[in-house]
């Protein structure tokens, strides 16, 4: 995006929070400060690092045991109870070059990606076509891929497998409700945050043509081509995805913290992170732009590009890597009473647990390499959080707690974790 005009300082400092360095700056700066004793809610106990990695190595053995781990990305719900659902979508559809299939699995990702937060303990949904039942992540994937091949985000009745602009603007809370079969007794956290981030993205797509719409009617996988477009001797820069997201979707997030009238999404504020800027207290995080990123490299190499430097994202900050880290005793609350209580996405608390989260997901990334034989090239992150540390949160917490709920109580609105 060009300006017309100077940046003032406080934009200049929005935008360094803008990247996944910065997140890894900030969470680096808690990090320290949990080493030398000075969070109020978390002691760190690097000691039981060794052990946590076994745990994850158990469990990518057990999940990959060739060690072929794709990246974590959407896909890998869409693929939930071993059913490839959008591979039998490319197979069938008669899309007339790979950009338009690509726009279309853009379209997909990023759809699925804004409507997974977490579903809470009790939602479920029931696949027709199997007659399976899934919940949390793999539930929303499910429900999110059968809305989109219906043709329920579609302006365009022969071409089912795409969304519009405008059908995302006019979506409605019984809509979506509808399709993913959420009623009084099947609830599910966070409905009304979804609902508003789908038609802020509906908002932003319409009314932004030149962007969305370059090759196509405004649609968000029109975001393709502006990457593609980026393109160096085929290679595209895994950053180069992230910022432009925060470039073209930075408007949809609600509105909590702006510097210099620009909104910094999921960025929160913690009183011992440091700066010499107006960015003094704040903390980026951007789950889920960067989980958004992540899922996103398949369709543009699917493409025909390669995308590298892929560990210039970082290690997702939400509740089973975080969970993983508590439930291994790495992170240890110094109130236990916390355990017990809700806690607000704003708190000080869960900001301190997400930028730890940042922190020893990138600590214990090199002894899980070791254990497994691994080089860091072959085996970025992307693949430890898929082999890896997320299915090990989710596996701890169903070993210690009935429901495998995460080890604290958040309280969401949808557009966080």
């Amino acid at each position: 995006m060009s300006d017309h005009q100077p940046l003032s300082s406080e934009a200049k400092a929005a935008r360094k929070l803008l990247s996944s360095a910065a997140v890894r700056e900030r969470a680096g700066q808690l990090f320290q400060h949990g080493l030398d004793g000075r969070l109020r809610h978390f002691m760190i106990h690097l000691d039981r690092l060794d052990a946590c990695a076994d745990e994850v190595v158990k469990t990518i053995r057990s999940t990959y045991p060739s060690l072929e781990i794709p990246f974590h990305a959407r896909w890998r719900h869409l693929a939930a109870g071993g059913h490839e659902r959008w591979g039998a979508i490319m197979q069938s559809a008669s899309w007339g070059d790979e950009a338009a299939m690509a726009r279309a699995a853009f379209d997909m990702a990023i759809l699925s990606v804004l409507l997974d937060a977490g579903a809470g303990p009790t939602w479920h949904y029931e696949e027709g076509r199997t007659g399976e039942t899934f919940t949390r992540s793999e539930g929303l994937a499910v429900a999110s891929f059968d809305m989109f091949v219906s043709g329920a985000f579609s302006s365009h009745p022969e071409d089912p497998f795409r969304v519009d602009g405008d059908v995302l603007l006019a979506l409605t809370s019984e809509e979506l409700a509808m399709g993913f079969q959420v009623g009084p007794e099947n609830p599910i956290v966070g409905h009304e945050g979804r609902i508003l981030l789908l038609n802020r993205l509906g908002r932003v797509v319409t009314t932004n043509p030149d962007i969305f719409g370059s090759h196509d009617d405004p649609r968000p996988g029109g975001l393709f081509d502006v990457i593609a477009a980026t393109a160096k001797g085929g290679k595209i820069k895994a950053a180069t995805i992230l910022e432009t997201l925060f470039a073209y979707l930075g408007a949809i997030w609600p509105g909590r913290i702006s510097l210099g009238g620009i909104n910094l999404g999921d960025t929160w504020r913690h009183p011992l992170v440091e700066a010499e800027d107006a960015s003094a207290g704040l903390v980026p995080f951007h789950k889920l732009s960067q989980w958004l990123s992540y899922s996103l490299i398949e369709p543009l190499e699917w493409a025909g590009f390669t995308v590298i430097d892929i560990d210039d994202l970082t290690g997702l900050p939400e509740y089973r890597n975080g969970g993983l880290f508590l439930d291994s005793g790495v992170l240890a609350l110094k109130d236990r009473a916390d355990e017990q209580r809700p806690h607000t996405v704003d708190s000080a608390l869960v900001v301190e647990w997400r930028a730890l989260t940042v922190a020893l997901l990138d600590l214990i990334a090199e002894p899980i390499r070791t254990k497994l034989s691994l080089q860091k090239a072959g085996f970025p992150l992307a693949k430890i959080l898929e082999g890896g540390t997320w299915a090990t949160g989710r596996r701890l917490a169903k070993a210690k707690r009935e429901d495998g709920a995460p080890p604290l109580v958040i309280i969401s609105d949808g557009t966080v974790f």
